[in-house]
């Protein structure tokens, strides 16, 4: 049945997974993108097109539309080779790094490329095929840039929207990339571009008056066909009050205490809690942790770091000296520093699920955010999520899309590992009154800018810009 409203993304919002019995079935994925549109999925009748994912060599089988909890979700199929070179390749090689402020080096391949425009064509037939006559699309994230294009010229009667949820870089990055004006002319064919941060829309814009030619004025492009197109910045949040309610719980509280046990009930645990890849800037802190214990400001007795690193992308070869990397400098530090039951640094190459999570930020006093570059970062807000009773220190990098935000942060360079060590001093130290002045500021801010906010904010944006004659408005969500 045709949809009013699709959500075209590479991956669905369920994970594939085998039951005890041998059989397969569907688990919801964590994240807050699924919290955020789920709503308004459900009170238009929608319909979620993306991989199901799968190991290399099942995932070009042919997948029918299901219903998963009351969602419709349309599988799209990729073989072994497209999630080589589309995924791991050009989205992950090429685009990730230049999107990142190249903190690694950009590979260009025009198998790559080749890929990544046969998987977003595929992905832009689904869209055409599932949606109704003058539904609203939103097309999600960087593998997916030229769908919109490609969707507007299978069906101009659509309202298109698009939201990056990674920053977009500025003209002197971008401008490396090989195809940089087909990424632009795919972007274009979206009535609303959604950035994280003011300063990503404007790079957008400034990049197609430079590099496509078209008429621009403040946020809005126009097009030679009469047709408009609004750059503009969205920033992405967390569920806050769901997790609140969580880290409330008994069984939360009770594994919090828990774990402060397991690790020798140090005065302060310091938490980093990131997927393992380079951007975000997990070696540099565990250096400057570990200076700290050498120069005597902090010792194995009173203060642990607990590391998790999500494993991610581990067929690309960068992450894989990536992991290797820091498992030898959390093995030299605990060998030079730890003690027998008092490791420096407790560290977990893992992924747990949302309550585990809740426990582990609840445990916590000093959360350490410090990427080189992040749209967003949503760990930061959860963890101020999580701390009901304004406790708790944050030390966050100015280069993550946060800061912005939470500006009551101990705010840090990542690429300065003096002014990190007296930031994670200072937070450390930080008198009890200063910690709850700056987390109920944090608290009232990410409640205020929830993610049902950021959702709702977009789709209304949508409607007012869009110049279909055909398009229908989008129900908003119910909001409980």
């Amino acid at each position: 049945m045709p949809a009013d409203l699709v959500i075209v993304a590479n991956r669905l919002p369920v994970d594939r997974v085998t039951n005890p019995d041998g059989t397969t079935g569907w688990r919801r994925s964590p994240g807050g993108l699924v919290t955020a549109i789920e709503p308004v999925m459900r009170a238009n009748d929608g319909s979620w097109i993306g991989w199901p994912g799968g190991s290399a060599g099942d995932g070009d089988e042919a997948l029918e539309p299901f219903t998963d909890d009351g969602l419709h979700l349309v599988p799209i199929g990729l073989t072994a080779e497209e999630v080589e070179r589309f995924y791991e390749g050009f989205s992950n090689g090429t685009i990730w790094p230049i999107y990142h402020d190249l903190v690694a080096k950009p590979e260009f391949h025009r198998e790559w490329w080749d890929s990544f425009v046969k998987v977003n064509q595929k992905y832009a037939e689904k869209a055409a095929e599932v949606a109704a006559e003058g539904a609203t699309v939103w097309v999600h994230d960087y593998q997916l840039q030229l769908v919109p294009q490609m969707l507007r010229d299978l069906r101009p009667d659509l309202r298109i929207g698009f939201y990056l949820h990674i920053p977009f870089p500025p003209a002197e990055l971008f401008q490396q990339l090989p195809w940089r004006r087909q990424v632009l002319e795919g972007l274009l064919g979206a009535d609303l571009v959604g950035f994280q941060l003011p300063g990503g829309a404007q790079n957008f814009v400034r990049l197609v008056r430079q590099r496509v030619g078209h008429k621009t004025h403040r946020d809005l492009v126009y097009l030679p066909d009469g047709r408009t197109v609004r750059a503009k910045a969205f920033p992405i949040s967390i569920d806050a009050g769901g997790f609140e309610k969580l880290a409330l719980t008994d069984s939360v509280v009770e594994r919090a205490s828990t774990i402060r046990e397991a690790l020798g009930n140090p005065r302060k645990i310091f938490l980093g809690i990131d997927r393992l890849d380079y951007t975000k800037g997990i070696y540099a802190r565990l250096r400057a942790f570990a200076e700290l214990i050498e120069d005597g400001h902090l010792d194995v007795e009173d203060a642990v770091f607990v590391q998790v690193a999500v494993p991610s992308r581990e067929q690309v070869e960068q992450y894989r000296i990536l992991r290797d990397d820091i498992e030898r400098l959390v093995g030299r530090i605990n060998g030079d520093l730890g003690r027998i039951g008092r490791p420096a640094i407790s560290y977990l190459h893992n992924s747990y699920p949302r309550e585990e999570m809740a426990a582990l930020y609840t445990a916590a006093d000093v959360m350490v955010v410090t990427p080189y570059r992040d749209g967003m970062n949503l760990v930061a807000k959860e963890f101020v999520a999580c701390r009901p009773h304004d406790d708790g220190a944050l030390v966050l990098s100015e280069f993550a899309g946060a800061a912005d935000e939470l500006r009551q942060a101990w705010l840090v360079n990542p690429y300065d590992l003096n002014g990190m060590k007296s930031a994670l001093l200072e937070a450390y130290r930080a008198e009890p009154k200063e910690l709850t002045r700056r987390m109920k500021a944090m608290r009232k801010t990410i409640r205020l800018h929830d993610v049902a906010a950021w959702a709702d904010a977009f789709m209304a944006e949508l409607a007012t810009v869009s110049h279909s004659t055909h398009a229908k408005a989008v129900r908003p969500a119910k909001r409980s």
